[in-house]
């Protein structure tokens, strides 16, 4: 049981550290993971394979 309870909290933990701009600042949101979104990867002409753009 202190195992699960620990287990808990660390999630806790890193769920609230991973949201902390989201949280904290205002209008904060994460950061876009789309290969779109990322300047360096349209550089190289890398792009979407499920979207042609």
């Amino acid at each position: 049981m202190k195992l699960f309870f620990l287990t808990l909290g660390l999630l806790a933990l890193a769920v609230l550290l991973l949201g902390v701009k989201v949280f904290f600042v205002k209008g904060g949101k994460f950061p876009s993971g789309h290969v779109k979104d990322v300047p360096q990867l349209r550089k190289k002409n890398i792009g979407c394979a499920a979207h042609d753009e």
